[in-house]
């Protein structure tokens, strides 16, 4: 047997356990992911860490249009926590936390499609002047809407909706 056929051979024993699980790509025909490109509406942030949220998940999923098929809405709540202290009791160092539950509405039944909630943190430096610290929490705050806008995106994607 020679080297091009063990490789075609392997390629197709790895590739069968995929095929039997039902694996389908997101963006393919039917897939979660093409269903819902341009079809979420997303809840009106209150927020500045909302708005980086929002503006994560219409990046991940298209800006809907007048009539879009589903509705996300999230409820978001941050929390900054002191992490390192130096010996003359200055904060060093901070954590922000995030847990966002989500709701996927479909429109036109009002039926809940998917729900949960995901939670994840980050940090930043405050060892600079107040400009560059200032200029971290930005970063970090928008590091971690990011961050959430991916988990809720994946879990979305894994979503069967109904057709």
């Amino acid at each position: 047997m020679s080297l091009f056929n063990r490789r075609t051979l392997l390629a197709l024993v790895a590739a069968a356990p995929l095929a039997a699980c039902g694996f389908s790509p997101v963006y393919g025909t039917g897939g979660a992911g093409a269903q819902l490109r341009g079809q979420v509406t997303v809840q009106e942030p209150t927020s500045q860490a909302g708005y980086l949220l929002v503006r994560q998940m219409e990046t991940r999923l298209g800006r809907s249009g007048t009539a879009s098929r589903y509705a996300l809405d999230i409820e978001l709540a941050t929390d900054d926590d002191g992490l390192a202290i130096n010996t003359a009791g200055d904060i060093t160092r901070f954590n922000i936390t995030a847990k966002a539950r989500f709701a996927l509405r479909d429109t036109t039944t009002g039926d809940v499609v998917s729900s949960g909630s995901v939670e994840n943190f980050t940090a930043y430096s405050a060892t600079g002047t107040t400009v560059a610290t200032l200029a971290a929490e930005r970063d970090a705050l928008e590091r971690l809407m990011t961050i959430l806008a991916d988990q809720i995106t994946a879990r979305l994607f894994t979503t069967r909706l109904p057709v």
